[in-house]
């Protein structure tokens, strides 16, 4: 490993370190003290904090689902989990513990974090953890949980992954009200932090968009195709064009990428090729396979083992 990719897998670490801190702060100084919870994995978790009376807490729930999520994964996949994934889940399961402990820096009454008022807290904790989450996402790392659920339902049923996490949030959420003493306000709040968090991440991200079209010009177009298909999994169109100045032929890259990949496309095409020219135009609406089923309303007909053409 060179100084340079050295530098740069060092500065990862230390922003993924960061972000797992303002993650779990997020967590355990203003949602757990005020009895609050939300959607996600540290939700649930929360919620079985809530159920059990504190005799379960949420840094061993968390780190024990997680472990059974990726041991589960594996047999799906085939594969295992990168070692940044690995690396934010146990910091994650730490943190919580150390921050749980750390009475001062809870938003309670006689603390200096302490918010009068209770509609404040959620929007503070949503923020905190956009922040946390999409600074973990843009620097190649995932907090696991339902990001590891969603990724296994997309991959045998045409769901898409926000859909996936949009279901399992609500019930997450929903399920606060079986816990003993928690009524329709509590459930309120864990909504208004979800919206929070949903608006802010797509901002600490790089964009509201939800998806990208790039074009990618670069005399190494090859190996930077054979990436995007191999490593992202994405597709990758090669478009014939003619530079007028030069009147040379050349061949551009089209690339369709999910928000959450775009931090990874960068990355690999300035250590493919330094001097690559990129063309990144955010799009509303992107409709095929790996992305949003299309919306027609009318039922699409099942495929023929033949074509016409083919008879």
């Amino acid at each position: 490993m060179n100084v340079r990719k050295l530098k740069h897998t060092l500065g990862d670490y230390a922003v993924l370190t960061l972000a797992c801190v303002v993650f779990t702060f997020a967590w355990e100084s203003f949602m757990i003290p005020n009895g609050m919870s939300s959607g996600g994995l540290v939700g649930l978790c929360t919620v079985v904090q809530y159920v059990t009376g504190g005799a379960i807490q949420a840094s061993v729930s968390y780190i024990v689902i997680n472990v059974a999520l990726i041991l589960l994964s594996i047999l799906v996949f085939g594969i295992g989990f990168g070692f940044k994934t690995l690396y934010c889940i146990a910091l994650n399961t730490a943190l919580l513990q150390v921050f749980g402990g750390m009475e001062f820096l809870h938003a309670i009454p006689g603390q200096f974090l302490y918010v009068r008022e209770p509609i404040l807290i959620p929007i503070i904790a949503g923020v905190l953890e956009a922040v946390g989450v999409g600074l973990t996402i843009k620097h190649g790392g995932s907090t696991g949980g339902t990001d590891i659920v969603a990724l296994m339902v997309n991959k045998y049923w045409p769901v898409s992954l926000s859909r996936v996490f949009l279901f399992t949030d609500f019930v997450i959420i929903f399920s606060l009200l079986i816990v003993p003493g928690k009524t329709f306000a509590d459930m309120v709040y864990g909504f208004e932090m979800m919206v929070t968090f949903s608006l802010v991440i797509d901002w600490v991200i790089g964009g509201a968009r939800n998806s990208y079209q790039v074009l990618v010009f670069s005399e190494k177009y090859k190996e930077i195709a054979d990436h995007i298909i191999y490593k992202l999994e994405r597709g990758v169109t090669v478009l014939k064009a003619q530079g007028w100045y030069t009147k040379k032929d050349k061949d551009v890259l089209l690339i369709l990428i999910s928000q959450s990949q775009m931090p990874q496309l960068t990355r690999a095409i300035k250590e493919i090729d330094s001097k690559a020219f990129m063309s990144v135009g955010p799009t509303n609406n992107v409709y095929g396979e790996g992305f949003e089923e299309i919306k027609a309303g009318i039922t699409p007909r099942k495929k023929q083992n033949t074509t016409k053409d083919e008879q």
